[in-house]
């Protein structure tokens, strides 16, 4: 007993802090000038402080802590419940994980969506106002209305490089003056009285919308893993035919309770449409985070999860805007044939996508039908769509696969416009109420179609990306190129087809014939690419080195394709089909 001595005493109690670090860290002791100060003895020593005891308050908008900057706080192996080679416990738990998710799906996802609904009830309500009276008082051609429709996109092409602009300034700032800026815009259109001023008004719309929406998916990136982004692009891009649907169900109200006003119908629709977009951009101002790390409606602990699960070093957005860009990763995308693939996919499916949403109003009136029955029927078909969309992305994250729905969706998008534009041409060979019929029913997966098929290109076109440079200029590819499909889209239906429309119908079925086409050759690129990749990762392992006891094949443990990447060093990645 006599042989017990402080250094005895000294051991067990440093064994025994290594084997419960992973739980508990005793009160630590300093200098005013930050020198290690001798503690006290173990006899005297206070209570164990929890070292995962984050207080779960709102400490909003405050930027992490030092601790949590640490580089070896982020280290990638203490990541999404892996084991670090260490053996130390995770850094955090699935539960934690999956409430951060769900704040984040419930306090973010639902405002970019609401800010993309305005966006695209602002640049699709035109269709509602041409049968409201617009081509009537300003005396439009049809030649003319669709150089109103194309006016838009081609401004809206030319400042895709816009997307770029969510890495060089805050996003709260950047989106909010998007927001406003076509708020103005669109609310200005209701003071048209030429085709010239209206003309410069949508191409003013375009540069004010190019510089949010194609950036938004990128923007999401930031916060969610690949596998989760197609059911929250879903949720936002779904604002769209949401937005349609609300437009007409709108305009059916606005034309119906203001015939008899002050001023034309078309002008109140723009005025009461466009304006609320002024309003929100103020509380977006508030409401949107910068990044995970400065997300005000996450406590400091959710912060610190937030950031981690995403396997970011730079745990502070204000660095990474404040950062040189990554030239050679957008050098690397700019060269890639996947980019170009995904990017013509995106043009045959826009085609469709532009064209619709603008003119559908006018060719349910040439069945037959009342403008204000046209306004009425033209919501329940992107009500459908709507729907439809939210399920595709949720069973496309839920299976880690993009293309079986890409190209069934297109598929069916393209017999339905097959059926309309076949309706038409043997119209002669049917009674009237058939052809109607046959005509609008289609109209469903057709709209339901290209609106899941625009969601999952995006969706994929960002799943193979590593650097944030990389999603941006993916984006911008996607964008540029696959925003000239409106330029068709928006010329395929004048009044001189009408009331048939079997050119226009043809030409939508034919480009979504192309989206399915390209979706295979995209998936038998990636399958091929997969397989080198599968092959040279496991030649790595089986040659790596040992860590701590654990071999690298260690890290492709967890069952998940994610647990391939990154694994041989040089960020290549396993491709989502």
């Amino acid at each position: 007993m006599a042989d017990l001595h402080p250094s005895g005493t000294g051991n067990a109690s440093s064994t025994s802090s290594e084997t419960s670090n992973q739980r508990f860290t005793p009160v630590s002791y300093g200098s005013d000038d930050g020198s290690a100060e001798p503690g006290p003895t173990m006899s005297s020593m206070g209570p164990l402080r929890l070292q995962t005891n984050f207080d779960d308050h709102a400490d909003v908008g405050d930027p992490l802590s030092d601790y949590e900057n640490d580089a070896e706080y982020n280290r990638r192996d203490n990541l999404e419940g892996k084991p670090p080679r260490g053996g130390s416990a995770p850094r955090y738990t699935s539960e934690e994980e999956s409430e951060v998710v769900r704040r984040f799906d419930r306090r973010l996802v639902p405002f970019l969506a609401l800010l993309y609904l305005l966006s695209f009830l602002d640049r699709s309500n035109i269709g509602n106002a041409k049968i409201a009276g617009l081509q009537d008082d300003l005396q439009l051609t049809s030649s003319q209305y669709e150089w109103l429709l194309t006016a838009f996109y081609i401004t809206y092409i030319l400042f895709e490089w816009m997307t770029l602009m969510y890495r060089l300034v805050p996003p709260h700032i950047y989106i909010s003056l998007c927001v406003c800026g076509w708020g103005l815009v669109a609310s200005f259109q209701c003071l048209a009285t030429s085709f010239g001023g209206l003309v410069v008004l949508r191409a003013l719309l375009g540069i004010t919308e190019a510089a949010f929406g194609p950036g938004v998916p990128f923007y999401l990136s930031l916060f969610y893993r690949r596998h989760e982004l197609a059911f929250r692009n879903g949720l936002f891009i779904s604002a769209a035919p949401l937005a349609t649907s609300f437009a007409s169900s709108l305009a059916y109200l606005i034309v119906k309770f203001s015939s008899d006003g002050p001023i034309s119908p078309w002008r109140t629709l723009f005025l009461i449409e466009g304006f609320p977009s002024v309003i929100v951009a103020v509380f977006a101002w508030f409401l949107i985070p910068d990044s995970p790390g400065r997300a005000r409606f996450l406590s400091r602990r959710q912060r610190v999860v937030a950031q981690q699960r995403l396997e970011e070093n730079t745990v502070d957005y204000q660095q990474s805007y404040g950062s040189r860009f990554n030239w050679r990763e957008i050098l690397k995308t700019a060269a890639d044939p996947k980019a170009y693939i995904a990017a013509f996919m995106f043009f045959s499916c826009n085609v469709a996508f532009s064209s619709m949403p603008v003119f559908l109003p006018t060719i349910i009136k040439d069945m037959g039908y009342t403008s204000l029955q046209a306004q009425a029927l033209s919501a329940p078909p992107y009500l459908v769509a709507f729907v439809v969309v939210l399920l595709t992305a949720y069973a496309s994250d839920r299976s880690r696969s993009r293309s079986p729905y890409l190209i069934a969706h297109a598929l069916i998008s393209s017999l339905s416009y097959l059926a309309i534009a076949a309706t038409g041409y043997f119209h002669t060979h049917l009674p009237p109420w058939l052809s109607t019929f046959i005509r609008y029913i289609s109209v469903y997966p057709a709209v339901a179609g290209f609106f899941s098929a625009i969601t999952l290109i995006i969706t994929w076109s960002m799943d193979n990306r590593v650097e944030k440079e990389g999603k941006g200029a993916s984006i911008a590819i996607l964008n540029i190129i696959g925003q000239c499909g409106p330029l068709l889209g928006t010329r395929l239906y004048p009044d001189t087809d009408g009331p048939w429309y079997v050119r226009g119908m043809a030409t939508c079925s034919f480009f979504m014939i192309v989206v399915a086409g390209l979706a295979v050759g995209l998936r038998i690129l990636l399958q091929r690419m997969n397989r080198a990749v599968v092959d040279s990762t496991y030649t790595i392992v089986q040659a790596g080195p040992v860590y701590r006891g654990e071999e690298r094949d260690g890290l492709m443990g967890g069952g998940r394709r994610e647990d391939l990447e990154h694994s041989t060093g040089d960020r290549r990645l396993v491709y989502i089909l």
